[in-house]
């Protein structure tokens, strides 16, 4: 999911404290924030937009092109399905500890209604100089500049710490596609290489993945058709087997999804698989000089 000035957004949960606090920082970054959804306090206004009963009635009303759910857990099935039935673009999931028979009921729905899924458990994603989704630190020119480096990320803080590395070489991000850490999500890895790939301002990928699941070797089967540089770095690669490393997705279980598997299906697609993080400026300079 990349979002760009021109969409409209619609907040589901803006009323409160944290919708509330992360709907204004969009705003004055220029995400186009064009209503928020609180049935209790529809037909009221809130962070000077409309506050309506629902995504549909928002949809027929006011149109909009993305949800963005500020939902506690037990909720967001209910939100991402009324999104979901709007028919937007795409639905960005931030919540963690959705119940895990929720979201395979939500990712169902999503799939045939051609609907586009970020997260759960996502940070969001962000255009630097356009819009940003969720609560990344868009907004701090230390983190974030325009620029031509595509960052895709399961880990908010990693994804961070790339972003903010990126910066402080003279570089900036085309964009930043937080993925999430569950188990099961809507936007891949494979899915967020290829938007990159597609993205014109693109010229180089920042992939930075964790042990668990196979989503890093799913999408080393595309890197190897792409013509702009990879760079990745899995983290985990101390850790013992069958250890879950903080996300509820990063479980290795059998010979996939290990550190090992991961970095060699990447190294044989033409993927510069990092050893540290500080590791990806010196690969960005050498690959793209002053292109970036």
């Amino acid at each position: 999911m990349i979002i760009r000035r021109q969409d409209r957004v619609l907040v589901q949960g803006i009323t409160g404290k944290q919708g509330t606090f992360w709907t204004e920082r969009m705003q004055e970054y220029g995400t186009n924030v064009v209503a928020g959804v609180n049935p209790k306090k529809a037909g009221t206004t809130h962070c000077g937009v409309p506050v309506m009963a629902t995504a549909v009635d928002t949809m027929s009303e006011v149109g909009f092109d993305y949800s963005i759910l500020f939902i506690p857990p037990l909720l967001v099935k209910g939100a991402a399905l009324d999104a979901i039935e709007a028919g937007p673009k795409g639905v960005c999931i931030l919540t963690e500890h959705v119940p895990v028979q929720d979201i395979m009921y939500v990712m169902s729905a999503a799939k045939e209604r051609g609907v586009q899924i970020l997260g759960p458990n996502t940070a969001g994603c962000v255009t630097p100089g356009e819009a940003f989704l969720g609560f990344m630190p868009a907004f701090n020119a230390n983190i974030f500049q325009k620029g031509h480096i595509g960052i895709i990320s399961r880990s908010g803080s990693l994804g961070t710490l790339f972003s903010l590395n990126v910066v402080s070489a003279g570089f900036g991000q085309s964009a930043f596609i937080g993925i999430g850490g569950d188990p099961i999500i809507g936007t891949t890895t494979r899915d967020a290489l290829i938007a990159l790939d597609q993205m014109a301002e693109t010229k180089a990928v920042v992939m930075v993945g964790e042990i668990g699941g196979t989503m890093e070797e799913t999408a080393a089967e595309y890197a190897a058709s792409m013509s702009k540089p990879i760079v990745a770095y899995i983290a985990g690669g101390a850790a013992p087997e069958g250890k879950k490393m903080g996300h509820a997705g990063a479980i290795v279980v059998g010979d996939k999804g290990t550190y090992k598997s991961k970095r060699s299906s990447l190294e044989a697609a033409g993927v510069t698989v990092l050893d540290t993080p500080a590791g990806a400026v010196s690969v960005l300079r050498e690959r793209l000089g002053a292109a970036a």
